[in-house]
């Protein structure tokens, strides 16, 4: 791997992706952008190539699509130079789960799950193998959240957060950095997926703010960043009081709560 490794992201186009797409180009990486916006990626590209002087690939993909899918995996497994994959790719839905579609239900989940574990997948190998490398999920508050009603959505969301977690157990000590992002409501085209105004919502944080706090997690190599949090403390009682359950939800016999007669 290059003494500055390329960073591979998804839902390069717009919005988060590609602002990570920025901020890694100023940071001297090399980039591949994966999203279907041909157009948009050639823009940014362009853009990138100019003013930070990078090498800036594109890879036109529809991750809901089987060989669109298999395309970026040889992609991640071929590419040494590739050392970071940004996971950004994911979309909602709006309506409740009665209301919503089969077919959109398995689209969102196609994409905001199914996508993200075969890409970090494809390239975990090569990178325990290296030693080195980096893998960042974009996940979301509302995976830790029911309350706020995105029942699917945020089940993926919460399935990218342990997905994240699990991994940095395995992948961590060999070399490699997993960090899970969990952003709130931020201004991106992801709220017109769902038919809201982000216009008209409060405490809406801007993208470059968002990605900027993330990087600085991804320097502290943070397991889970949450840029909105404004006490970190929460998040380490919340996380700390999971941890504390792992000793007392392994038993041969059910709690005694459970063996009071009816």
């Amino acid at each position: 791997m290059s003494q500055i490794p390329a960073v591979i992201i998804t839902g390069a186009s717009t919005g988060i992706g590609a602002t990570y797409a920025e901020r890694f180009a100023r940071r001297g990486h090399d980039l591949v952008l994966v999203a279907r916006d041909v157009a948009r990626m050639d823009a940014l590209a362009s853009r990138l190539r100019q003013e930070a002087g990078v090498t800036v690939d594109i890879l036109a993909a529809d991750l809901t699509q089987a060989a669109d899918l298999a395309k970026v995996e040889a992609r991640l497994r071929e590419d040494a130079r590739i050392g970071i994959l940004v996971n950004n790719a994911g979309t909602a839905i709006g309506g409740s789960f009665v209301d919503q579609s089969v077919e959109d239900i398995t689209k969102l989940v196609t994409l905001n799950a199914t996508a993200l574990v075969r890409l970090s997948r494809a390239i975990a190998p090569r990178l325990a193998e290296a030693g080195e490398g980096a893998i960042v999920n974009i996940g979301s508050v509302v995976g830790v959240a029911p309350e706020f009603g995105m029942t699917v959505y945020g089940a993926t969301k919460a399935f990218v957060q342990f997905l994240s977690q699990g991994l940095a157990q395995e992948l961590g000590p060999k070399g490699v950095y997993v960090q899970a992002v969990l952003p709130a409501t931020t201004r991106t085209e992801i709220w017109a997926h769902v038919g809201a105004d982000v216009d008209t919502m409060s405490n809406v944080m801007e993208v470059g703010d968002l990605v900027d706090a993330a990087l600085v997690g991804f320097d502290r190599r943070e397991l889970v960043t949450i840029p909105p949090l404004q006490e970190a403390e929460q998040w380490e009682a919340f996380d700390g009081a999971r941890k504390a359950m792992i000793g007392n939800i392994v038993n041969a016999l059910p709690a005694a709560r459970y063996r009071t007669p009816a």
